[in-house]
């Protein structure tokens, strides 16, 4: 009797375990056919170079507008591109994108917070973070997924790409270990705190810019452990790469500043190949 008790619990967890597996199956099905972070791509910002006389366009990835943008460069275009990760808050910065844009650079934007099962791990009122850690390995699979997605777009230059991360999205730009890009920006993020966010992970080859305010109260001492200073640290042996701290000003955003944002748009033309 009790190997017909066992035969028969066996036989149910084997069928709980199939149902939940087709359970999982169709929830891919009901949410429109697609996983969590093909939502990140799908719904990405996408920002594109001057086309004769027409100025910059910024769009969305499925957009007609950016196929008829990408048609009019012409056969055989290679752009060189920026990704883009953006903060907690979601997709920002527009007035940057366009910025780059006018430079020659496209610019993808992936929406972290299409996802579906997405943790916010801020508190923008408050101006505090680190809720949940999880969101830290979400944003460096949407950097490899960009990336492998953008492998198949031919208008993308793929020796000419570029990591540029804001906030939240600059850990991300900090910590992802790939050689893919040319050169990273990281801002408003100051590379210290728990070892799950410390350092910059990037080869040591990589030239890094990085831009933060000196009283930057997301990191203060009342709000964080150990997350006070700048990057500058963890710039030694890095060629071409710097360290740059906005003094005397206490606030988060480093793009209300034209000046901070030429520097940018300089470090990339410096860094662009030819």
């Amino acid at each position: 009797m009790r190997k017909s008790v066992r035969t028969v619990r066996g036989r149910a967890l084997v069928a709980t375990v199939a149902l939940g597996l087709l359970a999982g199956c169709g929830n891919v099905a009901w949410f429109g056919g697609r996983s969590d972070i093909e939502s990140t791509w799908d719904e990405a910002v996408v920002a594109l170079p001057p086309a004769g006389s027409a100025g910059p366009v910024i769009t969305g990835m499925n957009e007609r507008e950016m196929r008829e943008r990408i048609a009019r460069y012409g056969h055989g275009v290679r752009l060189p591109t920026v990704l883009y990760m953006h903060g907690c808050t979601g997709i920002g910065n527009f007035a940057f994108f366009e910025r780059l844009a006018k430079a020659g650079f496209a610019v993808v934007v992936p929406d972290s917070l299409a996802r579906r099962f997405r943790p916010l791990q801020c508190d923008p009122e408050m101006q505090t973070g680190g809720f949940s850690r999880f969101v830290y390995d979400f944003r460096q699979t949407e950097i490899a997924f960009a990336l492998d997605r953008m492998s198949a777009l031919d208008w993308v230059d793929r020796d000419n790409l570029f990591l540029v991360g804001t906030s939240e999205g600059g850990v991300a730009a900090a910590l992802y270990r790939g050689h893919e890009f040319r050169a990273r920006v990281i801002t408003q993020w100051t590379c210290h705190g728990a070892a799950i966010v410390e350092g910059i992970a990037a080869p040591p080859h990589i030239p890094v810019l990085t831009i933060v305010k000196s009283g930057d109260p997301w990191y203060g001492a009342d709000r964080t452990r150990g997350q006070q200073g700048h990057c500058g640290k963890f710039m030694d042996g890095r060629p071409r790469s710097q360290s740059v701290v906005i003094e005397g000003e206490a606030a988060h955003d480093v793009y209300d500043s034209a000046e901070n944002v030429e520097m940018i748009v300089r470090f990339l033309m410096e860094e662009k190949g030819g």
